[in-house]
């Protein structure tokens, strides 16, 4: 059997992110984005030689598999157990089915181009598939499949790391790498793993699918491209502000962990030392720049605003490791609560590089949307002449 006539990978439409569908209800609900179609783009950061143009039969074959599912009855009967889903939400995913007209992707030497075009709210669900798809396809091209017992070494060892640690009151850890896993065979593998050695660490994971299954907590809120769609519908200089009310007028105080990257933690703290963000949000997430800066910046934030910052959550995800967790959790112990979602290196440490790769909004409503990290490398935009006046309509120094 070749890679091309492989089974399919993604085998159940809850087989991503939490946070997808809270985003997906979100705009589901909202007003502004009943009509608002949405673009989005896959870039690779390392390709380490692999040839991603040859493999576009096999990506485009596996998202057409995935264009079939439909949510199963059961599926959506957990997802309704969840306050925070709503029952004409459920049921607007009881008929809900991707559609491969909405996918293009085209050789770009050994790169590829790779564009998701369409209805928002009808387009939307792609990213974490796809991904998780290229991902995979990643793996058994380089080695075949993954070797579970180097795999399985390398995250017991992870596990003693933990083990060996004097108590971590407060600690926890989520995991946070569907996108890039290795497989899906692993990530379960791995969780199990966790849940058997560190259940009083590992706190849950994003993938909803493991979650029902495992019996783990699912985990997440939103990601940047509920920040980047309001540019498209509002006025530039208050669209972070309106993603942010957008989002307490959805949940209403449930599911209150903000990004704070999308235009940089300096802009968000100006944008949300209102005390009505700082009371109805429960915490921050941090995914770019330095995690001590940006820890020092949030509770500093805090206190000017008269909230203790010990009752707040300050969640980090960019590019963690075991030992990186505990780095930042000793940091910030005692001053803050502290949460940690870890992907890459908890799903795809298996003895073969991992591929860094993302898919980004970089248009909606027919404009351009950009995001401007703390990290100048993680940075969005095609359009340079719009991300310069993103820049300046946040003070952001590019």
């Amino acid at each position: 059997m070749t890679l091309m006539d492989h089974p399919p990978l993604i085998t159940s439409l809850m087989d991503t992110d939490l946070y997808k569908l809270t985003m997906l209800q979100a705009f589901y609900h909202a007003p502004e984005f009943r009509t608002v179609e949405a673009e989005w783009k896959f870039h690779c950061r390392n390709r380490h030689g692999f040839d991603l143009a040859a493999r576009i039969y096999a990506i485009k074959q596996q998202l057409e598999q995935v264009c079939c599912l439909r949510f199963a009855d059961e599926e959506l009967d957990y997802l309704a157990t969840f306050p925070f889903f709503t029952p004409d939400f459920i049921e607007f995913l009881r008929i809900y089915q991707l559609d491969m007209r909405f996918v293009t992707i085209r050789p770009m030497g050994e790169d590829i181009d790779l564009r998701i075009r369409g209805p928002l709210i009808h387009v939307a669900l792609f990213e974490i598939y796809t991904l998780a798809i290229i991902s995979e396809i990643h793996t058994r091209v380089i080695c075949g499949k993954v070797d579970e017992r180097v795999a399985s070494a390398r995250l017991n060892e992870k596990i003693a790391y933990l083990q060996n640690q004097e108590p971590l009151a407060g600690f926890g850890f989520a995991d946070f790498g569907t996108r890039r896993r290795a497989s899906q065979q692993w990530q379960e593998k791995a969780l199990t793993l966790l849940l058997d050695n560190v259940p009083h660490y590992f706190v849950g994971t994003s993938n909803l699918d493991l979650a029902r299954r495992l019996g783990a907590t699912p985990i997440g809120t939103m990601a940047h491209e509920w920040f980047q769609a309001w540019q498209a519908v509002t006025r530039l200089a208050d669209a972070q502000k309106a993603a942010l009310e957008g989002w307490v007028r959805e949940f209403r105080g449930r599911l209150g962990i903000a990004l704070t990257d999308c235009y940089s933690m300096d802009s968000f703290m100006r944008d949300f030392t209102d005390p009505y963000f700082g009371k109805l949000y429960d915490g921050l997430r941090h995914d770019s720049g330095s995690p001590f800066d940006w820890s020092e910046k949030a509770i500093a934030m805090y206190r000017q605003m008269g909230i203790d910052p010990a009752t707040k959550t300050l969640v980090f995800s960019d590019s963690l490791t075991f030992p990186k967790m505990i780095e930042i959790y000793r940091y910030v112990h005692g001053r803050a609560k502290v949460a940690f979602g870890i992907g890459t290196n908890l799903t795809n440490d298996t003895g073969t590089p991992a591929l860094d790769m993302v898919i980004k909004m970089v248009a909606a409503n027919g404009r351009p949307v950009a995001k401007i990290s703390d990290e100048p490398g993680k940075s969005i935009c095609e359009d340079q002449d719009y991300l310069h006046y993103l820049a300046s309509a946040y003070n952001i120094k590019l």
